[in-house]
């Protein structure tokens, strides 16, 4: 496992040592009405994260749905903007720069959506599919692209034949696998993994996740693993930030997660799992109430109105993510 990286205590210098590094980032969707259509209300989709990837690590990012995951993701590669807050990558900030500015940026980050079937068009066979991606950016020249489009499809575990099928000839599994083929065919550093097996049967999710892991460290890969199944995070990454409506309630190593995460949030996911063990008896954790909405989010701890810990302070404060000597980092006022 990829050693974690260093305590965010200064900011910048955090910025320069990270391979991608994310500061105050905050994603406001605005909500139009009335008779003028003005903007009437906001949906805080993502309020003040920040977060550092070493290079080689994973980061696993997990909640519950709609706590703004996804969007996180697709900010940090910039097919979304942030409305507040600064990306960078290898210490140069990303998020200021224009369309022709990103081009080079955009072959060395890459995304793998949740859905293969949705994300890959059903007008083109595979060759076309990546074809189109490589002759864009110019990474192999005309005469090499049959071999090299053969390569990417044998890398992923596909067959040679394959590349003249069109997407709805394959399986969900096969679909994610040409998923992944497209986000390689750039020879990218650092990839989004937005749920990458979520829609897939039990059965093939083990390998697709083996495929991935495996080409993490063949090619060096640096990674953001979306999931909300804390299991394969935890197999998965080096590193895990867990967030609710938005906010990141914890940051601990993945090693460390099942036996010294703190947050009431983070140790209900972990007792809302299934057993793995048939002859292990423990109740399953049930969180009470629903999540605030993100149009009106409450003053204070956004988890206040379901965590059994719940203090007076937690209603009206919203706690500082306070970093541990361990490098873990925790938003809760029960465990300052």
């Amino acid at each position: 496992m990829t050693a974690p990286a260093t305590q965010e205590l200064n900011s910048t210098e955090t910025a320069e040592k990270a391979f991608v590094h994310a500061e105050g980032i905050h994603k406001r969707f605005p909500v139009h009405g009335g008779i003028l259509n003005r903007v009437v209300a906001n949906v805080h989709a993502v309020t003040d994260v920040s977060f550092s990837i070493a290079r080689g690590e994973t980061l696993g990012v997990v909640g519950e749905s709609g706590c703004g995951k996804s969007t996180l993701g697709k900010m940090v590669i910039r097919l979304l903007e942030p409305t507040e807050g600064k990306v960078y990558l290898e210490g140069s900030e990303i998020t200021g720069l224009d369309h022709k500015q990103m081009m080079s940026v955009r072959r060395r980050m890459q995304i793998i959506f949740q859905d293969p079937y949705s994300s890959l068009n059903p007008r083109l066979t595979v060759r076309g599919l990546l074809k189109e991606a490589i002759a864009f950016h110019n990474v192999v020249t005309p005469d090499k692209m049959e071999s090299y489009i053969d390569e990417l499809i044998a890398t992923v575990g596909m067959r040679p034949e394959s590349k003249d099928k069109f997407p709805h000839e394959f399986s969900g599994g096969q679909r994610q696998r040409l998923g992944i083929a497209r986000a390689l065919a750039l020879k990218p550093e650092f990839i989004v993994a937005d749920e990458p097996v979520s829609a897939l049967d039990v059965s093939i999710q083990a390998q697709v996740l083996n495929l991935m892991k495996d080409l993490k460290e063949q090619l060096g890969l640096t990674m953001m693993f979306i999931s909300h199944d804390l299991k394969v995070v935890e197999h998965f990454c080096d590193n895990v930030m867990v967030m609710y409506l938005g906010r990141v309630m914890e940051k601990i190593q993945s090693d460390r997660l099942r036996e010294q995460a703190e947050h009431p949030y983070t140790r209900a996911l972990l007792g809302s799992n299934p057993i793995d063990d048939p002859d292990e008896r423990r109740p399953l954790t049930v969180l009470q109430g629903d999540v605030p909405s993100p149009l009106n989010p409450p003053p204070g701890c956004p988890f206040a109105g379901r965590c059994p810990e719940v203090q007076d302070r937690c209603r009206t404060e919203m706690p500082p993510l306070e970093m541990r000597v361990n490098g873990q980092a925790v938003a809760c006022w029960a465990r300052m």
